[in-house]
């Protein structure tokens, strides 16, 4: 899959409407199965309708697919096969059929909290439905476990099946946190207020959003072979970026004299009309895959980073008495390098 492919209006409404698309898709596999489960006349039917909602049941992008389709299989047969065993040991001594099912859930609840949590779901759900046969018949356990193995095979071919991408997922997202980054910039420091926002509560979702972003790194990474460690970087720097904004509101808002100085100052409204274009440039790029404009906007944000030097440097300017002031240009300076960083992290991801 090309990393850099520009993503569709299609694209975009699909995965804005990504918990819709998942309820069809299991919806209509439901269906399916049913059907062939009743043209089939299959033996306890119920159990392939049952295994595809319990697998099918978490959003399975296709970054995940082959590994949950492992763990499907070894589970199941894992699960089953310890079923059997349970119901071959029941006629000798009943309570060595206890110990046996005692040991499989421990392993099953241990693994559970491992690494391979749903394998050891898989195994345990099996277990259960092979075991709870009327009067041990061991014909209708093989029967529930070919069942089961048939709901999960029909769970992967239909969980493959035009399957939702991690990385469209993850890059639309973050084309979304910088368009909200820099539209919370733009209501914060705009200089038509007189009082500071409330923004509180926007800027904790768009916290809550960065961080969220995180589950779709592996599977992102999976899909477009971009090494992870580039895409935590992009986390990092992203959520820095969010917090480095609060500390500028913080410094813009602390006290009417600075903010008034600030508010005049020429290299200051620069800096913030240069950084809400490199944020809608970055979301540009990453929506459409071209990373041509990052590079022009590089250079202009090369010079206003010297300009803001130069402020510093200027130990004379009245502008720099007030330590609100300080604070608020040395914040611009660590956001441009921030901007700068994300710049290369994200021409570097989509030229992968």
């Amino acid at each position: 899959m090309r990393a850099d492919k520009p993503l569709s209006r299609l694209i975009f409404t699909i995965y804005r409407h990504y918990r819709v698309m998942h309820g069809v898709r299991i919806a209509l596999s439901f269906v399916a199965t049913l059907l062939l489960v009743r043209l089939l006349a299959l033996p306890e039917g119920t159990w392939p309708l049952i295994t595809l909602v319990v697998v099918m049941g978490p959003v399975s992008f296709w970054g995940n697919v082959l590994p949950r389709a492992t763990e499907r299989i070894i589970g199941t047969l894992c699960g089953a096969l310890s079923g059997l065993v349970a119901l071959k040991l029941a006629p000798w001594s009943p309570l060595l059929m206890l110990c046996w099912c005692l040991l499989v859930m421990f392993v099953s609840g241990w693994m559970t909290l491992g690494k391979k949590p749903y394998l050891a779901l898989l195994i345990g759900i099996t277990l259960a439905v092979v075991i709870g046969t009327p009067d041990d018949d061991i014909r209708v356990a093989l029967w529930r476990v070919g069942d089961v193995i048939i709901g999960s095979l029909l769970a992967l071919l239909f969980s493959s099946l035009w399957p939702q991408k991690a990385w469209y997922h993850w890059r639309i997202q973050l084309a979304d946190v910088f368009r909200d980054i820099a539209r919370l910039g733009q209501a914060s420091f705009s200089p038509n207020l007189v009082d500071r926002p409330r923004l509180n509560k926007p800027h904790q979702r768009l916290l809550s959003k960065v961080v969220n972003m995180r589950a779709l790194i592996q599977p992102a990474g999976k899909e477009s072979r971009v090494p992870r460690a580039v895409l935590e970087a992009i986390q990092t720097q992203n959520r820095n970026l969010v917090c480095t904004l609060e500390l500028q509101i913080n410094a813009w808002w602390s006290s009417r004299e600075s903010h008034l100085i600030m508010l005049n100052a020429p290299t200051l409204r620069r800096a913030q009309q240069m950084t809400h274009q490199s944020l809608e440039a970055l979301a540009q790029a990453v929506v459409t895959g071209d990373t041509d404009r990052l590079a022009a906007n590089r250079a202009e944000m090369s010079a206003i980073v010297r300009e803001l030097r130069a402020l510093i440097a200027d130990a004379n300017s009245e502008a720099l008495v007030e330590t609100p002031i300080h604070g608020y240009v040395w914040l611009c300076l660590e956001q441009a390098r921030q901007l700068t960083r994300l710049s290369e992290l994200i021409r570097l991801a989509l030229r992968h």
